[in-house]
């Protein structure tokens, strides 16, 4: 056990980053109030102990075999191993990547332990109705399937699976930029408008040509994605893409394995992005530096769709965004994979619903795996939860049957807490129904 501070510090900071630590429901921020506490000697003597005596007893029991078909999973985990084994190595590193050592990813899920349910009795809940009405169109659960590009590197359907899953469950979806199918075909595999996640170019010319492609195609919102504009550190990403050995020329310029490297925002190598190509060679307009609020105020301009941001997480920008005439925002973290902040979404929706004093739509993302954890973003203020990961994990297991499942699950689990909960519909739900950890 580490006994100065310095040493205890590091210590707890990696646990503060550990999964397991995360998975335990273990406040990370709780942990870094621990450095040279009596708190903190406790937690390590535990932990030295453990180190001792072997991790936790359930991570050495025997793992369930892998489920044969989307209609044995119980919930959205199930689909993960199955999705493991299906999607190559340096896909499932794009897939499951954060940024440095994806402690935002951990802590995305921990977040969501920091509230409880309020269950409510003797309340008629036989029939409840948990349809969502977003920019006057109804939707049939508040579960918004959220923009994730290379669809094709988990299976060979992609988007279109996706899009054709959201279509049979009634769900809200939106498309990437970098996705593998074009906004006009996952529209007609939709059956019916998605809204479009915008990359911005580095030449203004190409972005508004995308923009008005996509308002074209029948898009009736965008959301322009905010949280990457400085980059991000994808460690594992790399990291499993060097265990990859397959030459794959036909998808990669120089044939390393690595989806999501190119196409947000330049065109080394668009050949499966098909959203990315295509516009009319005019004067280049090239942005002078990274987007500011400027670059908000001309998308407003230049389309008559309804204006989103993604990657919104502050109070401050949230106010921003309204002076703006920003439309609705995504409190997002870009599922831990933006900045290594540790602040799970979760935690950031109360005071970006602060600073729009619930005057336009908020839909929050990252981490969301169950139905209690809409519930709880719901009761919070938001207006809808998006998720990625899960319905990935049923798309490279199973296709669209996959997603279908996850998304039916989802919505079944969510439904649930709904009625334990004693509420009937979305606009019941509230802060009377959760409290602090």
């Amino acid at each position: 056990m580490p006994t100065d501070p310095n040493s205890r510090r590091q210590f707890l900071a990696f646990l503060a980053g550990s999964p397991l630590v995360a998975a335990a429901g273990i406040d990370t921020d709780w942990l870094a109030t621990l450095s040279g506490s009596a708190q903190g000697d406790a937690l390590l003597h535990a932990a030295d102990a453990l180190a001792r005596h072997g991790t936790h007893p359930v991570l050495h029991a025997e793992q369930p075999p892998l489920i044969a078909k989307a209609a044995d999973a119980l919930d959205v985990f199930d689909f993960e191993p199955v999705a493991r084994q299906n999607i190559p190595v340096a896909h499932w590193g794009y897939l499951m990547t954060g940024t440095d050592d994806d402690a935002t990813i951990a802590a995305n899920r921990a977040g969501f332990d920091r509230w409880v349910l309020k269950p409510r009795r003797l309340i008629d809940v036989s029939k409840v109705d948990a349809h969502l009405s977003i920019f006057g169109t109804r939707y049939a659960s508040p579960i918004v399937v959220n923009p994730l590009g290379s669809q094709k590197g988990f299976h060979k359907d992609g988007e279109v699976a996706t899009a054709k899953a959201a279509r049979a469950r009634d769900h809200l979806m939106v498309l990437s930029t970098v996705a593998t199918t074009s906004i006009e075909d996952t529209i007609a595999a939709r059956g019916g408008p998605v809204w479009f996640q915008l990359y911005h170019q580095t030449d203004w010319s190409i972005t508004k040509q995308m923009v008005k492609r996509v308002e074209r195609a029948g898009a009736p919102a965008i959301a322009f994605t905010v949280d990457l504009l400085g980059g991000s550190n994808r460690e594992t990403m790399i990291r499993e893409a060097r265990k990859d050995t397959r030459e794959c020329i036909k998808c990669h310029l120089g044939g390393a394995p690595l989806p999501g490297v190119s196409g947000r925002v330049d065109d080394r190598d668009n050949r499966r992005k098909p959203n990315l190509v295509g516009y009319e060679k005019l004067p280049p307009q090239l942005e002078k530096g990274t987007p500011t609020w400027e670059f908000v105020d001309r998308l407003k301009q230049a389309t008559g769709m309804k204006v989103l941001l993604k990657g919104i997480v502050t109070e401050e920008d949230a106010a921003l965004a309204l002076e703006h005439g920003v439309d609705g925002l995504f409190v997002s973290n870009h599922g831990g994979r933006a900045e290594n902040s540790r602040r799970a979404t979760i935690v950031s929706l109360p005071e970006v619903l602060k600073g729009t004093g619930g005057r336009i739509p908020v839909i929050c993302d990252g981490g969301f795996r169950r139905g209690t954890d809409v519930f709880k973003a719901l009761a919070l203020g938001a207006t809808a939860a998006g998720i990625g990961r899960p319905y990935i994990w049923g798309l490279g297991a199973f296709g669209q049957e996959g997603v279908e499942a996850v998304l039916a699950i989802m919505h079944k689990e969510f439904e649930l807490t709904m009625k334990q909960s004693g509420t009937t519909s979305l606009s019941q739900i509230s802060m009377r129904h959760i409290t602090p950890a």
